[in-house]
């Protein structure tokens, strides 16, 4: 993905750079202070992620990936042959490409907030897939799901793994399912989603699972800072804070957290802010999802048909759904 760029002076910037500019300076100075977790992504933040998953304790990306082996045939089926497959939050897009040999994609759509990664996965994928017609969006699509003509209409499939919907809070992730039903032309039942998204379980193994031993996950979160710096210009030093994450089991969510570790200003071309020792930024939330609740949020975005497939300790849920 993309290294981060200074912005240029406010009357000079992309509408799009104008939006993460005001975007991080409304949470910076919010009363309780976040950043969203697509920032996360930068250059280093893709790699940091993709070390994350190789961890013992991160099960949720090679459970998720055992889901996908078992079933696919059956998943296959449910969906058919010959999508249009428009991969959310792409990456490397190796989660995709392992379903090619199943679903016969006749378009392939990664779409990604990181403009570099993304096209350097893809021209790596396009020299194995070279008869797949490929199309790489880079855009953020947490606000809009505003496709361009060039993506086909005939039956698109979403694909969302990885329980990033549990970013979300409820509110925000059933306005997003509709954001993507309205993605599908209406009255197409032949389109849908297909859906990762990790369900409740002990606490002890969520939580090792976003505070792991030798702090890769912490690592990432951190370096959200630099990427910050970057963007609109601000001095945070990442050895001035630490990670905080937990499992908030009334909310069904792990929060992640920067901890201030001193009394500190932080400052930005025109503004700043004191954060005092403990003083936290938010920069993640994780929902966690049980049966119940995926089949009764895609309900009412518009979504039925659903098909659910489960590892053996049911600790994670892949869902196809059709729309309505």
């Amino acid at each position: 993905m993309a290294q981060p760029a200074l912005i240029p002076s406010r009357r000079e910037a992309a509408p799009a750079e104008r939006t993460s500019h005001d975007e991080l300076l409304a949470g910076l100075t919010a009363a309780e202070a976040a950043i969203s977790p697509k920032y996360f992504y930068n250059a280093l933040g893709s790699k940091l992620f993709e070390a994350i998953c190789a961890l013992p304790e991160y099960y949720p990306t090679r459970t998720e990936a055992a889901i996908f082996a078992a079933h696919q045939q059956a998943m296959a089926q449910a969906i058919g042959q010959g999508c249009t497959l428009i991969d959310l939050g792409a990456g490397n897009c190796a989660k995709a490409a392992a379903l090619f040999e199943a679903l016969q994609p006749q378009q392939y759509v990664p779409v990604d907030i990181s403009t570099d990664f993304l096209h350097q996965s893809v021209a790596g994928l396009q020299e194995r897939f070279p008869q797949l017609p490929m199309l790489p969006l880079a855009m953020d699509f947490s606000a809009t799901l505003a496709l361009p003509e060039t993506v086909r209409q005939q039956r698109r499939l979403f694909f969302y793994p990885g329980s990033s919907l549990g970013n979300f809070d409820p509110r925000q992730a059933l306005d997003f399912l509709r954001r993507v039903r309205a993605a599908l032309p209406l009255g197409a039942s032949d389109g849908g989603i297909l859906i990762g998204l990790d369900l409740v379980k002990d606490a002890r193994v969520l939580e090792a699972a976003y505070d792991d031993a030798i702090g890769v996950t912490a690592a990432f979160n951190l370096n959200l800072l630099n990427h910050v710096n970057g963007l609109i210009g601000a001095d945070f030093s990442p050895r001035d804070w630490r990670h905080v994450a937990f499992y908030n089991g009334r909310q069904q969510r792990i929060e992640m957290h920067l901890e201030a570790r001193r009394d500190l200003i932080v400052r930005w071309p025109g503004g700043r802010r004191t954060f005092h020792q403990g003083e936290r930024i938010h920069t993640e939330y994780s929902h966690k999802f049980t049966e119940q609740d995926i089949l009764g949020l895609l309900d009412e975005a518009g979504f039925g048909n659903c098909r659910l497939w489960f590892d053996q300790r049911r600790w994670f849920a892949v869902c196809h759904a059709q729309a309505r």
